[in-house]
């Protein structure tokens, strides 16, 4: 972890919680939940919001084949972190339908968004995905939209696996279906945009709003923020010791961060939904 506040920095709560959870499963909790009871009216409730539907509603793709997406996901994003949990999770959660090793003899459906969704990720101009219905679509751009957002903070704040988190968290995971206790998150915007954007915290919202799209964005956050939006597996230790060195409190690092980071993912998401609109749908 980059930020010593992802790992020191949580409510009484959460530490309760954390510290618990670690002594029944013998093994630490993996940076990805240290990330979500960090602050969680700021980013994480609006994202679970979308996650747990996203990943475990109903859905045209089983659950299976949501987590190979995600996987997909990642590694556009060139995070191992979420690959190696993702294709756990694929495991764990389908019933042979995919095998996260032998990808082509999925269904040509899955295959085809896939491939989509790649583009979308990439912000290249994505081919429509044939005559798969919109919803099916839409579905799947809700799963890119998650991960979109997570690999990127993932690669930025340099999550690690340690042993024993891998088996212990993917289970853990897929048992709650991607939800958290109630007690462990916290009053805030139910809005993905309004929470990262326009809520009051550290930042202010315009330069949340610049670091989402890079307009208008002057150092010391401009390259940073790009490199998230952009090149996000890119990122070092030093990157953010020169941000610690030119005054920005780990607070504010971490804001921007998540701007960055959300603000890319809807970029995609719109422009994928853009798709299905000119499609007629």
């Amino acid at each position: 972890m980059r930020l010593s506040v992802l790992d020191h920095g949580h409510r009484r709560r959460a530490r309760l919680f954390l510290a618990v959870t670690g002594k029944l499963s013998g093994v630490t909790s993996p940076d990805i939940v240290k990330l979500l009871l960090y602050r969680p009216g700021f980013l994480t409730r609006p994202l679970l919001d979308l996650t747990a539907p996203a990943m475990r509603g109903e859905s045209s793709w089983t659950a299976g084949e949501r987590e190979y997406l995600a996987m997909s996901t990642a590694r556009v994003h060139e995070c191992p972190f979420c690959v190696v949990t993702h294709a756990e999770l694929t495991r764990i959660a389908g019933n042979g339908e995919i095998d996260p090793d032998r990808p082509l003899d999925a269904r040509p459906e899955l295959l085809a968004v896939q491939r989509f969704l790649e583009d979308v990720s990439r912000d290249l101009e994505p081919v429509p995905p044939g005559d798969l219905p919109a919803q099916a679509v839409l579905e799947a751009l809700n799963v890119n939209l998650v991960w979109n957002i997570v690999n990127r903070l993932a690669n930025a704040f340099g999550f690690e696996l340690l042993d024993g988190q891998l088996e212990v968290g993917t289970k853990a995971l897929h048992r709650a279906g991607y939800r958290f206790p109630g007690f462990l998150l916290a009053d805030g915007p139910d809005d993905l945009r309004e929470s990262v954007f326009e809520q009051p915290a550290r930042t202010s919202p315009q330069l949340r709003r610049a670091a989402g799209t890079g307009e208008g964005l002057e150092e010391p956050w401009r390259d940073y923020a790009a490199a998230v939006r952009g090149a996000s597996h890119r990122i070092t230790d030093d990157d953010v010791r020169r941000l610690l060195a030119a005054g920005c409190t780990e607070d504010e690092i971490f804001e921007v961060t998540v701007a960055a980071a959300v603000g890319a993912a809807l970029r995609s998401f719109d422009a994928g939904r853009d798709v299905l609109k000119a499609r007629g749908d």
